[in-house]
């Protein structure tokens, strides 16, 4: 996946529309938040992103950089967070996910400390 690519998936992503996001996955796709519990499948994934996105006013990711291993992509991104006071924090971000032969995302992680963007 190139540069552009990832970019393509973060513009998704803070397109903050969980069914354009899973357009990107594969049916059986799997999706871990942090230490959350993992989501498996679109309608799993694209339900908690709403229950997720419901917690925030918005974001916007901004690639730091990418790194291509086989199938899997590292992204390095600065990620600001508009709250939903409106407030606006910006904290580091990697995700990593890894694409099938025919496009579609298989596994999708994000690490990542929230804690700023809900301290009070």
């Amino acid at each position: 996946m190139s540069d552009n690519e990832a970019q393509r998936v973060f513009q998704v992503v803070d397109s903050f529309d969980p069914g354009e996001f899973v357009r990107l996955l594969a049916e059986d796709a799997r999706m871990v938040f942090g230490n959350a519990e993992p989501m498996v499948g679109r309608n799993a994934i694209a339900e908690g992103l709403r229950i997720f996105f419901a917690t925030i006013a918005g974001l916007a990711h901004r690639v730091v950089r990418t790194w291509q291993v086989d199938a899997d992509t590292i992204a390095e991104t600065e990620v600001t967070y508009r709250r939903l006071d409106g407030k606006d924090v910006s904290v580091v971000a990697v995700s990593i996910w890894r694409t099938r032969d025919d496009g579609l995302i298989s596994d999708y992680r994000v690490f990542v400390d929230l804690a700023p963007v809900y301290a009070v």
